[in-house]
C-alpha cells in the first residue's frame, strides 16, 4: 500500500491560512489525477484543490476547518485500482440501498419545529403555538399543510375561547425566541478586519458633490444601439464613471497615490477597483490601465470580473492591485453614503441612486436626473482642496461627456 499525503499548497505571499469550505469528493471514493477534491477559501478568493495522484481518498480535515499552509488535508491510497464504470454504478446502488436500510437517527436542525412563512401566518392568525404542531416537511419544518391540519383540529376550541374571553390576550407562546449562530466565512472575516484597519489606521474624510446626468443619459440613449451593434455590449454608467475618474487621476497623481511607510508611491496608470457584491461578501477586483482602454473594453472587463466574482472563480492575480476604487451603492437604492477606503489605496468614489430632482438651470427650475457623489480619501496623502478639485473635475466631465470622449 502506498499512501500519499495531500497538504495545503503555497497560494500567495500574503496568505498563511485557508478555510476548507467544501469537499468535492466523497470520503473513501476514487479520485483521478488532477481531479478537484475540495475548495479552499482564502482571504481573497475561492480555489479548487486538485488531487496530486489517483487513488482512494481519505479525509483528514473537515469542512469549515481553518488550515495553515502545509497542513494535512487528506491522504490517497495509490495502490487502489480505478473501478470500472459498471462497478462504480454497482457501488452507488449498494451505497444507496444501505442508506435506505439503515437510516441514521435524525439530528435536530434549525429547521426542525420552525414554520414556513405560509404556515407561520396561519398559526399566528389562529393563535396556535408552533411548538404544539408536528412538522412533516424537510428536516422537520412545519409546512402549510401541517398548519391547516392544526387549524382544523383546534378551530372548535378557539371559537369557544372567543366567546368566553372578553378582552384580547396576546399569546406569547407563538412568538419565536430562537437564535442561531453561524461561523463567519474567511472572506467575511478578512473584509471585517480590513475595514476596521482602514477606519483605525487612516485619516479618512469624505467630501460630497452632485452631478447632473442629463447629458450622459442623452448620450447613451442616442448612441446605445450603434454601440451595441459595433461592440456587442451595452454602454453602461460604470465605464463612463471609470473613464472620467481615470482621466482626472492622470491629471492629479496625489489621488492615485499610496502611502508606503514614510514614502508616497505614485502610479502612472489607473488600475480602478470595481466593488462587486457576491453571496460571500464584497470583492474589489481592479480593471487595469483604465486610462488606456476604450469604453467597450472597460465594459467587457467589468462584466468578466463580475461574472467570475459571483461564481467564486476570481483568481488571486485578478484580485490584487488597484490604485483607486469605485463603488456603486445606487444599485441598491442608496441615496448617500460615506464609502470606506480600500487600503492601501488613498481614495474611493461612491456612486448613488439617480433621482429626478428640481434644480436651478440658468435661472430656471428644471427636473433633472441627479446623483450624489462621495469621495472618501486619506488626508495623510490627499489635501482637502485636492479632493474637492478631483470631484469637481469628475463632475464636469460627466456633465459634458463630449469633452471626455474627445479627451479635452
Amino acid at each position: 500500500m502506498s499512501i500519499i499525503e495531500l497538504k495545503v499548497p503555497e497560494i500567495g505571499e500574503s496568505i498563511s491560512e485557508v478555510t476548507l469550505s467544501q469537499w468535492l469528493k466523497e470520503n473513501g471514493s476514487y479520485v483521478s489525477l488532477d481531479e478537484p477534491i475540495c475548495e479552499f477559501e482564502s482571504d481573497k478568493a475561492t480555489l479548487e484543490f486538485p488531487a496530486e495522484v489517483a487513488g482512494i481518498i481519505t479525509w483528514v480535515a473537515s469542512e469549515g476547518d481553518d488550515l495553515e499552509i502545509g497542513a494535512l488535508v487528506a491522504t490517497i491510497d495509490t495502490s487502489a485500482a480505478a473501478p470500472e464504470k459498471g462497478e462504480v454504478q454497482e457501488q452507488k446502488t449498494v451505497i444507496e440501498a444501505e442508506k435506505e436500510e439503515v437510516k441514521p437517527p435524525e439530528k435536530d436542525t434549525y429547521a426542525k419545529g420552525e414554520p414556513s412563512p405560509a404556515a407561520s401566518k396561519i398559526l399566528k392568525e389562529k393563535g396556535i403555538a408552533a411548538s404544539t404542531v408536528k412538522g412533516t416537511g424537510k428536516d422537520g419544518r412545519i409546512i402549510k399543510e401541517d398548519a391547516l391540519k392544526a387549524k382544523a383540529e383546534t378551530e372548535k376550541e378557539i371559537r369557544i375561547e372567543e366567546k368566553t374571553v372578553s378582552s384580547p390576550i396576546v399569546n406569547n407562546s407563538s412568538f419565536s425566541r430562537k437564535t442561531s449562530t453561524q461561523k463567519m466565512s474567511r472572506m467575511r472575516r478578512t473584509i471585517a478586519s480590513r475595514l476596521v484597519n482602514a477606519k483605525n489606521n487612516t485619516a479618512m474624510l469624505t467630501t460630497f458633490n452632485e452631478v447632473d446626468l442629463t447629458e450622459v443619459m442623452a448620450l447613451r440613449k442616442k448612441y446605445q444601439e450603434q454601440f451595441v451593434e459595433k461592440n456587442g455590449i451595452k454602454l453602461g454608467f460604470m465605464s463612463l464613471f471609470a473613464k472620467a475618474c481615470a482621466k482626472v487621476l492622470m491629471e492629479m497623481p496625489d489621488v492615485n497615490a499610496q502611502l508606503k511607510e514614510n514614502e508616497i508611491l505614485y502610479h502612472d496608470y489607473a488600475d480602478i477597483s470595481i466593488a462587486i457584491s457576491t453571496p460571500t461578501g464584497l470583492v474589489v477586483p481592479p480593471v487595469k490601465n483604465v486610462e488606456s482602454l476604450t469604453f467597450a473594453e472597460v465594459e467587457y472587463k467589468i462584466k468578466e470580473l463580475a461574472g467570475k466574482a459571483r461564481a467564486g472563480k476570481l483568481t488571486l492575480e485578478e484580485m490584487q492591485g488597484g490604485t483607486f476604487t469605485i463603488t456603486n451603492g445606487g444599485i441598491f437604492g442608496s441615496m448617500m453614503s460615506t464609502p470606506i477606503l480600500n487600503a492601501p489605496q488613498s481614495a474611493i468614489l461612491g456612486m448613488h441612486t439617480i433621482q429626478q430632482r428640481p434644480v436651478a438651470v440658468n435661472g430656471e427650475v428644471m427636473i433633472r436626473p441627479m446623483m450624489y457623489l462621495a469621495l472618501s480619501y486619506d488626508h495623510r496623502v490627499i489635501d482637502g482642496s485636492t479632493s474637492v478639485t478631483f470631484l469637481v473635475k469628475v463632475k464636469k466631465l460627466l456633465e459634458d461627456p463630449i469633452t471626455l470622449l474627445l479627451d479635452i
